[in-house]
């Protein structure tokens, strides 16, 4: 793999990791400002055309497998 695609696939996955952690957050504190901003954003990049050119991965699916994740 090179550098590029590891980069790409590092964006991605922190932008994961990032979801994840917001969605924690507002399941424990659903008034959490910061949480729900940065739930927002990252949706808003997931289903943005730079995402399409880091991974072919389907953002909607990923989206809805994180929150049934993050829902126990």
């Amino acid at each position: 793999m090179d550098g590029y695609q590891e980069l790409a696939n590092a964006i991605v996955a922190q932008a994961g990791w990032d979801y994840m952690e917001a969605l924690k957050i507002l399941r424990q504190n659903p008034d959490n400002r910061d949480a729900a901003k940065a739930k927002i954003q990252i949706e808003r990049f997931m289903r943005s055309g730079w995402f399409g050119t880091l991974t072919n991965a389907d953002p909607d699916y990923l989206i809805h497998k994180m929150r049934e994740a993050a829902s126990g």
